[in-house]
């Protein structure tokens, strides 16, 4: 298949052109080259801004175009408007933020997704991201009807993920001693492995799938003390855990998501967000420690000012004190 890819430098984007190519397929690149613009040479790259070079796409066949850096619904309808006689199907990258809320467990694809009081707002921010998402998903089904593949992932992670919010798990354990660890072992966590959801999503162009899924994992529910003890495992560290209650975390002004990565707190909806339809649509994932390995093999590739600059997470220092305030009251 000819695959056109927006974006395909970074993060997912890198494990989609390497999954594409794995299959044999023949990938075109759409970016601003402004990351890794070398990383790979032998394939077709155009260079253009998506807000005013679209048109540069104009004319050109592809099976699919997997748009991975769409956030605002005016460059997502410029793109589809400009791919939209030429193209066969357009898959967007979306996320399970579109949702309004995370009250309910079990969220499905048909739940009500999040709405800004001004639609021509495209500042991105905490409140404003996932509503952004799924007005970006509504143009993308207007100009595609029948012929669009909405992929809504919860947590990304794995090599090459620059955010840190699961490599400080890896990061952390690996260095050992006394690591604090959020709430209760059974609290359930959700991710999925940029490599898995790259596959998967190819996987579906190839079947010419079409709709809405919900795209994290793992298969079945996992604690966050079940992902804790695998990581620990996979390492083979002597990390020894100790269990701060969400309530003292609080007091303490330890975030979820942020200061406790893949921890989602309160909002434990956002941890049990129902993918069926993926499951059965041959979603699968690589094991937990394969995950954690290569993640942590990846970050210690890494240039030493990067390496001290985690960017989820607590510093050590902060951790310390942390732990000092909770041996105080749990004795």
């Amino acid at each position: 298949m000819k695959i056109l890819i927006l974006g395909g430098t970074k993060f997912l984007g890198r494990h989609l052109v390497d999954a594409a190519l794995a299959h044999g397929h023949e990938v075109t690149l759409f970016n601003r080259g402004k990351t890794d613009p070398n990383l790979f040479p032998n394939l077709e790259t155009i260079i253009g801004d998506r807000a005013q070079d679209i048109e540069m796409l104009s004319g050109r066949e592809w099976d699919a175009v997997i748009d991975v850096a769409g956030y605002v619904p005016r460059i997502a309808r410029l793109s589809a408007q400009a791919l939209e006689k030429t193209v066969k199907r357009y898959v967007f990258i979306s996320s399970i933020s579109v949702y309004a809320d995370f009250k309910k467990a079990g969220m499905d694809e048909s739940y009500p997704v999040g709405k800004l009081e001004d639609e021509s707002v495209e500042e991105i921010t905490g409140e404003s991201y996932g509503p952004l998402k799924a007005l970006s998903e509504q143009e993308t089904e207007k100009w595609f009807p029948q012929k669009s593949l909405i992929v809504r992932p919860g947590l990304i992670v794995g090599p090459r993920d620059e955010t840190d919010r699961f490599t400080y798990w890896p990061v952390r354990i690996d260095r050992g001693g006394e690591v604090l660890a959020p709430g209760n072992p059974s609290d359930p966590v959700q991710f999925i492995d940029g490599r898995d959801l790259a596959e998967w999503t190819i996987r579906m162009v190839e079947k010419r799938e079409s709709g809405i899924y919900n795209a994290t994992g793992p298969a079945k529910e996992l604690g966050i003390g079940g992902m804790l003890d695998g990581i620990k495992a996979a390492l083979d560290s002597n990390a020894r855990f100790a269990w701060a209650s969400a309530d003292f975390l609080k007091q303490q002004k330890v975030e979820a998501w942020s200061d406790m990565p893949v921890w989602a707190g309160d909002e434990l909806g956002m941890a049990r967000t129902n993918i069926s339809r993926a499951l059965a649509k041959g979603l699968t994932f690589r094991p937990l420690a394969d995950t954690a390995r290569d993640t942590l093999a990846w970050f210690k590739a890494q240039k030493p000012e990067r390496q001290a600059n985690l960017r989820a997470g607590l510093a050590a220092e902060r951790e310390k004190q942390v732990l000092s305030a909770w041996h105080e009251i749990s004795g």
